[in-house]
């Protein structure tokens, strides 16, 4: 329980956007013609966040293996020996849980693992609510949806930007950023994340040594 707290504040911007979102998905649903029924279960069996919006029409959501692989990577030290737990944070982890686990850490005398467990079912939650809201007032709320999944790219800028200001060197924003950058303009919007992974991943890798003695990771 004394990890519920500090969990539930980090998680409020994710909260925020995946509530926001979540309703309007549900009600993209129910416009669809889905009960009420469809977009809950949906959202507690897939757990697809913003990529539920496919289900609308497909009932399937886009499979990434190499995306995962690389969260995988990142998350390895961070789940080492946390037995049962581990299997939830794997099936509960998202875009935005990702960056919230990797990018804090519990405060002083809270349990790590119970810390990413509340980030991981608040956040699961957050998307299940929403969603459940936006189907059950969908049939009273007409309006456009076109454009409201720019609040996740909103959330994901707030989420950097508090990054951002907490490490002393930047090394590791300014590797981000600009291998994004270089990606997306060499292999376009629709195939540059995994090599901006793959480039991330090698910069992190090489230049790690100089980055861990300025202070640019965040433990």
């Amino acid at each position: 329980l004394r990890a519920f707290a500090p969990a539930a504040k980090v998680t409020l911007p994710v909260g925020t956007g995946y509530l926001f979102l979540g309703a309007a998905y549900g009600i993209y649903m129910h416009v669809n013609g889905f009960s009420v029924w469809y977009p809950a279960l949906m959202a507690w069996l897939i757990y697809g966040g913003s990529l539920e919006f496919v289900a609308a029409s497909m009932l399937l959501s886009p499979f990434a293996p190499v995306t995962t692989f690389f969260y995988g990577l990142a998350m390895l030290d961070r789940f080492k020996g946390l037995g049962w737990k581990k299997f939830y944070l794997i099936f509960g982890m998202s875009d935005e849980t990702f960056a919230l686990e990797f990018a804090t850490k519990a405060p002083a005398g809270v349990d790590s693992s119970w810390y990413m467990m509340w980030i991981t079912f608040l956040d699961r939650m957050y998307w299940l609510g929403g969603a459940v809201l936006g189907a059950t007032l969908g049939s009273f709320l007409t309006f456009d949806t076109k454009g409201l999944s720019f609040v996740m790219t909103a959330m994901f800028v707030v989420i950097f930007l508090e990054q951002f200001l907490k490490e002393k060197h930047h090394w590791t924003a300014w590797i981000g950023f600009g291998a994004s950058l270089g990606c997306l303009a060499i292999f376009g919007r629709d195939f540059f994340m995994i090599p901006t992974m793959v480039v991330i991943l090698l910069l992190l890798t090489v230049f790690r040594k100089p980055i861990e003695e300025k202070g640019g990771y965040q433990e």
